[in-house]
């Protein structure tokens, strides 16, 4: 049995009102990197380590330019990001169950990056082949 990990972004949030009082740029807005229902599909075999460069070149389905979005052909995945989501990616490419007890499915995680003022919201799912 295979396994890759596909990374589904569900939604970007954005508060401006903490933007504002905290933020250099008060008007910074929304992520830059991703855009609700972009794709990504990790593979880590024989012929493709995608884990070990960070999502780089990922990106299988976007409404947007791809060469802006981070995990696109010129971008690795925001670092901001990775550290959120790089653990549950890594355990879905072993077999692991990413979230067990959790999840309706322990195949499943639904996380965020950690940026305060414009969280955005990713599904991972490990999805098993032959």
């Amino acid at each position: 049995m295979k396994h890759k990990v596909r990374v589904t972004v569900l939604d970007t949030k954005l508060y401006p009102e903490i933007q504002q009082e905290y933020c250099a740029d008060p008007a910074s807005g929304v992520c830059p990197c991703y855009n609700p229902g972009d794709e990504f599909e990790f593979y880590r075999d024989g012929e493709r380590d995608d884990f070990w460069h960070m999502g780089l070149n990922t990106l299988t389905k976007t409404s947007h330019d791809p060469e802006t979005i981070a995990g696109g052909p010129k971008l690795p995945f925001c670092s901001e990001a990775w550290d959120a989501i790089a653990r549950y990616i890594y355990t879905g490419l072993q077999g692991g169950s990413i979230m067990k007890g959790w999840m309706k499915e322990e195949n499943t995680m639904i996380t965020c990056c950690s940026d305060g003022t414009r969280p955005v919201i990713f599904k991972i799912e490990r999805i098993d082949y032959e």
